[in-house]
């Protein structure tokens, strides 16, 4: 009797057990690497394969949706997010004396080269000694729009450390690829605010504008989005260094036409920031490479568009998890 009541016990606690290992609530961390600091989450456990989830400009690790990476880590992931350096609770990097974003944005339009105080490569070299200080051999990558393109980067700097890679809303920065919408260029260039109500609009604008037209955002919540991200990490000069690693990099293409490994390019049909060509250009120069278009995604996790990312995103990780579980019993 005591053993039937053991297991209906242990039966009864398996959903809320299996609700704990995937608990976004856990604490932020600090891994102190050789040049920067960086903020993280670890959600999963150590055993399971690892899943290293890159932002984007500007973002930080909140701005993966918490739901989104209870899926993942659902697929059987150890999910990894972290704040790059220059935002978030990682490393704040000290300026040049002569960094001038208006400066290299006109040599960027001129064709000129660009200076940056640190380059994608730099950042990608972040993210493999954040997996080195958590003794992480193998694992996926998944990054989004910048974090893609640092990814790409990841996969060219150790490419017997990654087992597949995700890109999402990203870009092989080629030339002659459609250029963002004018209008959310200026957007992004405007990142001084003299106080936190002003800083609050302006993000909110910057939000509403790399969201879908098929969808109206509802502007309470998107000034609720920015009050959260304000008050964790406000650092408008470490985007603007992030833009200046963005510009200053030389096309990617040969990079690209170099890996081969699983790759699945996901990209919307409404971005305005990267026109849908720069995912197709992406997926055309990775052998092999897997490519879905989802209609009316632009450049946000809105929520409208959360279950197509994650029907397109889910099935291939799932497919890499039981792949990678067949060879580890072979």
């Amino acid at each position: 009797m005591r053993v039937f009541l053991f297991l209906a016990a242990f039966l009864c606690g398996l959903p809320s057990f299996a609700a704990s290992r995937c608990d976004v609530n856990v604490p932020t961390q600090i891994a102190e690497l050789q040049q920067v600091r960086l903020a993280y989450q670890s959600i999963g456990r150590e055993s399971d394969p690892a899943l290293l989830l890159v932002m984007g400009l500007g973002g930080q690790l909140i701005h993966w949706p918490d739901e989104v990476v209870v899926a993942l880590c659902e697929q059987g992931y150890r999910v990894i997010r972290y704040d790059n350096r220059d935002v978030g609770l990682s490393s704040w990097v000290q300026p040049p004396a002569n960094a001038n974003l208006t400066y290299e944005v006109l040599r960027f339009k001129l064709g000129l080269q660009v200076s940056a105080p640190y380059s994608l490569t730099d950042m990608a070299d972040d993210a493999l000694g954040l997996m080195d200080a958590l003794h992480v051999r193998q694992f996926h990558v998944l990054g989004a729009s910048m974090g893609g393109m640092i990814a790409q980067h990841l996969a060219d700097l150790a490419p017997q450390r990654i087992e597949s890679l995700t890109l999402i809303m990203t870009s092989s920065g080629a030339q002659g690829l459609p250029m963002p919408n004018p209008a959310l260029l200026q957007l992004l260039a405007k990142r001084g605010a003299p106080n936190r109500e002003a800083a609050l609009e302006q993000q909110a604008d910057l939000l509403a504008a790399l969201g879908s037209p098929q969808v109206k955002d509802d502007r309470a919540l998107l000034l609720q989005q920015a009050a959260t991200s304000y008050d964790r990490a406000f650092n408008p000069e470490g985007v603007k260094r992030q833009i200046l690693a963005i510009l200053a990099e030389p096309s990617r293409v040969e990079l690209l036409d170099r890996l081969r490994l699983p790759v699945l390019v996901v990209h919307g049909t409404a971005d305005p920031l990267l026109p849908v060509m720069h995912g197709v250009h992406v997926a055309a120069h990775i052998q092999g490479s897997q490519l879905r278009l989802i209609p009316g995604l632009a450049h946000r996790f809105q929520e409208a568009f959360k279950a197509p990312l994650l029907g397109a995103v889910l099935p291939y990780l799932r497919a890499q998890h039981e792949d990678g579980r067949h060879m580890a019993q072979l």
